[in-house]
């Protein structure tokens, strides 16, 4: 179940693809995109080699100690929705916002860790999950925050 699980994430995935990464935004979406998609990473593998977090069922488990399609696709992705959405609200309405996205992913970790063998908790809660997630959106939308006001700048110099 837990495969089958995997690959409908990817198909998921794999059709929002173009339809996130199209317009005047594209440099930044794939700016997201692969920010995330790092960070992620970084944290996931350090969760993991601290034993806190374990996938026992996961795409090439030989090579990865992650869940590579929830790092490198499927967060990605959830990133560049969040970041759409907050592109032009202030700092509370981002805080506010995020919840919408942090909230719903701690329960869903939690259910998933419940009732599939695609997530082991050790040390960890959903408590942990809602901090990690905010934490990577926070220093995405940090990032897009930069990228806009350095593109604000370079405009006005012209």
């Amino acid at each position: 179940m837990e495969k089958k699980m995997l690959s409908v994430l990817i198909s998921i995935c794999l059709i929002c693809f173009p339809f996130l990464f199209r317009g005047s935004m594209m440099k930044q979406n794939l700016i997201v995109f692969f920010s995330k998609g790092v960070v992620s990473t970084l944290v996931d593998t350090y969760v993991v080699s601290e034993k806190r977090v374990a996938y026992p069922i996961r795409p090439f488990p030989g090579v990865f100690r992650t869940n590579i399609i929830f790092d490198m696709l499927f967060f990605p992705l959830l990133s560049v929705i969040w970041v759409k959405q907050t592109y032009n609200d202030g700092l509370w309405t981002i805080l506010l916002k995020s919840l919408t996205w942090s909230v719903p992913m701690s329960i869903t970790q939690w259910f998933l860790v419940k009732y599939t063998r695609l997530i082991q908790w050790k040390k960890w809660s959903p408590f942990h999950t809602f901090g990690s997630v905010s934490f990577t959106l926070f220093i995405i939308r940090g990032l897009v925050s930069v990228v806009k006001r350095l593109d604000q700048a370079k405009s006005t110099q012209y």
